[in-house]
């Protein structure tokens, strides 16, 4: 009897470690959107957004409600996510900029430190999830934003089978409408808009897969919702009328406010970045429908989450992270707390979970739920999520950033360690820290530093034992720093900017809007 069991026992244990067939293969649809902020969607409380494709998504899916980017910029979140591994020991600490703008050698801005250097591209030795993915037989596809290398570094080179728009710019240089002057995507019509091209080539891979039987990994990074701000004369006239119907256009509160470095935006209410907003839940939907019709749903696993935070200061100035403090760019809630759904059919049916989680764990949990095994080498600083998705407990655990950088929306050089609701803030200019309880303080308004001394001191030195792990990359002092333009910088900012941004953005509320460079208009 005993040997029968022990037999029995064996056969089972070889049923669970064979590998998956290809049928049984799950497929992913890893969504990434480009600026997003956690508070942009409806389902996260937005009134002025519609976005129910990405609610149907989040309906279904666990939303880890502490779900974090890998930095509060886009190159480095990036990387993080093909790779596993954090910014600081990638070395992709910046938004890689197109002639080296930002790197030391071409510093211009007058800063009291000057930037660390970083890598230019993702490296072609690290192993990208792609790869890990090709090697087990699925059929892998990019579509849209990349921004983690050029020629012989895009994601043909990286893995990826089908490469549909992703190449060195960060930014789509023919903005958000055909002709879209990319190199790595064939035109359309003019006036169509970028994000329905970019669902459209996703949704026919996944027929074409579907129909085909082959397991795939799609990623659909979409441009939208990163600057330029556009989006059709339809789509504005539309959410224009409803600013108006919630009285946003009557508002008399300033709608910009200076927290320390530069000003943020304060409340929802710019009409052509609902536009924009609504087009890429449009393009969303594309995917979901493909997903559906061709039967690959019931198989299908779908990530949906963002690369930074929106952009409450810089660039567009086009969205309020509210309550949390920041945006893009800044150390804060609001630069690095991110839209994190994860879809798994049989496994997900809603629900949130508080266990805390990073971009760089989306490797792992996805050749953990593809019956791959892990690369503990490749991703080592992602955990699987798959025992939280399956409602096995929660993990304690830390997360590390690190930005040795100044952000062009008023993000300052720093390190930042998070320890179950204890958030610490460690500042290169000055050395001085900040310590939140974010669950008390989500708005990150009260620095408890002083109050906590013993706890700001073990948590900065767990700080410093992980910087000297990962082989952290630090600022240095900037020989040209004139203390005077800085004062002066900072008085026309009060003086000159903030009323200059409250009159354009009231502007954008006018029924009569009309584009500069007149983009609606032109490309028809």
């Amino acid at each position: 009897m005993l040997k029968h069991l022990r037999l029995a026992a064996g056969l089972l244990s070889l049923l669970v470690t064979l590998p998956l067939s290809a049928a049984e293969k799950p497929n992913f649809v890893f969504i990434l959107v480009d600026d997003l902020g956690k508070e942009d969607m409806s389902i996260e409380g937005s009134e002025f957004y519609e976005t129910p494709h990405i609610d149907s998504i989040a309906e279904k899916s666990l939303r880890f409600e502490r779900g974090y980017s890998a930095c509060q910029v886009c190159s480095p979140s990036r990387a993080a996510i093909q790779t596993g591994k954090t910014p600081a020991r990638v070395k992709i600490t910046d938004y890689i900029a197109v002639g080296r703008q930002n790197q030391p050698d071409k510093w211009k801005r007058n800063t009291k430190l000057m930037p660390a250097e970083y890598e230019p591209e993702l490296p072609l030795s690290e192993v990208t999830i792609a790869e890990a993915l090709k090697e087990h037989g699925y059929k892998t596809f990019f579509a849209g934003k990349w921004h983690l290398g050029g020629e012989g570094y895009t994601p043909s080179d990286q893995g990826y089978d089908i490469n549909q728009g992703g190449f060195h710019f960060g930014t789509p240089p023919g903005g958000f409408h055909a002709p879209y002057r990319n190199p790595k995507l064939s035109d359309d019509p003019p006036g169509t808009e970028l994000p329905q091209r970019l669902g459209k080539e996703t949704a026919n891979f996944v027929r074409d897969q579907a129909a085909a039987d082959q397991p795939f990994f799609a990623m659909l990074s979409f441009y939208s919702v990163h600057a330029p701000i556009q989006c059709s004369r339809e789509r504005f006239e539309k959410f224009q009328a409803k600013a108006e119907e919630m009285g946003l256009t009557t508002r008399t509160e300033p709608r910009f406010l200076i927290d320390r470095t530069k000003e943020v935006r304060q409340v929802q209410d710019h009409p052509v970045y609902a536009g924009m907003m609504a087009a890429l839940d449009d393009a969303v939907g594309q995917v979901l429908t493909a997903l559906e019709e061709s039967g690959a749903a019931k198989n299908t696993v779908v990530i949906f989450t963002s690369d930074n935070g929106g952009v409450s200061s810089g660039d567009g100035f086009a969205t309020s992270c509210l309550p949390m403090r920041g945006g893009k760019g800044r150390q804060w809630e609001g630069g690095i707390r991110q839209p994190y759904y994860i879809h798994w059919p049989g496994v997900t049916s809603g629900g949130t979970t508080d266990q805390l989680a990073t971009g760089m764990d989306f490797y792992p949990t996805i050749l953990d739920i593809a019956g791959i095994p892990l690369k503990p080498d490749q991703h080592k600083d992602g955990i699987s999520l798959v025992p939280v998705l399956k409602g096995n407990g929660e993990k304690e655990r830390s997360l590390f950033w690190h930005y040795p950088h100044y952000g062009n929306q008023g993000g300052e050089p720093s390190s930042i360690l998070m320890q179950g609701d204890w958030k610490l803030i460690h500042y290169f200019e000055d050395d001085r820290n900040e310590l939140y309880n974010v669950a008390e303080d989500i708005g990150e308004q009260n620095d408890l530093s002083e109050k906590h001394p013993d706890r700001v001191k073990t948590m900065l030195a767990d700080l410093k034992e992980w910087q000297k792990d990962v082989d952290a990359s630090y600022p240095t002092r900037n020989q040209n720093y004139n203390e005077a333009a800085d004062a002066r910088s900072m008085q026309n900012l009060k003086e000159k900017d903030v009323p200059n941004r409250e009159r354009e953005h009231a502007r954008y509320l006018k029924p009569d809007f009309t584009p500069r460079g007149g983009w609606w208009d032109e490309k028809k």
